[in-house]
């Protein structure tokens, strides 16, 4: 089958075809989902579909087997989460925690890609490189913009590291 062939068989049958998924399986969605799926595994093997001479039928079976993989995988999910029971209680985070995140939030995604990774993960800045696939005068660069950044967005806060230093010195 080849391309524009596929597509008139696409455009001819994608409807009935989830038509008849979701009267089998109940939820419309999923129908859509399963189809979708059934068809780019189809257009994967179309030269094999032409022979068979039943390709909407290869496409109702192949949805209709991924909505019940779908079905088990759930089904075992909620069975594993049950044995599991309720998941622990999980303190809020703190006040420096929620402070610092706001303040990441609001410096590039590079930049902050690299200082978490260098702080808060402790990589070496030639690891943080690899990682991030940046060549390291790069990932100083950035480094360097996004700590000035944040001392800029911290200044006057609980985590302004001169906060310590003016405590130090009105005690002194």
């Amino acid at each position: 089958m080849d391309e524009q062939a596929f597509d008139a068989f696409y455009a001819g049958s994608v409807g009935r075809l989830i038509g008849q998924l979701y009267a089998m399986i109940g939820d419309r969605a999923e129908a859509q989902d399963v189809v979708q799926e059934a068809f780019v595994r189809a257009w994967e093997r179309r030269a094999a579909l032409d022979k068979d001479g039943a390709p909407e039928a290869w496409v109702r079976t192949v949805a209709y087997r991924l909505a019940v993989s779908r079905w088990r995988r759930v089904r075992t999910s909620l069975t594993f989460a049950k044995r599991q029971g309720p998941p622990p209680d999980v303190p809020p985070p703190d006040d420096h925690h929620v402070l610092l995140v706001a303040a990441l939030k609001q410096i590039p995604a590079a930049q902050r890609r690299v200082v978490v990774l260098h702080h808060l993960c402790d990589l070496e800045v030639k690891q943080v490189a690899e990682e991030t696939g940046s060549p390291v005068g790069t990932v100083k660069a950035q480094l360097s913009r996004g700590r000035t950044a944040l001392a800029r967005i911290l200044a006057d806060t609980e985590l302004d590291p001169r906060a310590d230093r003016v405590s130090e010195v009105e005690r002194g």
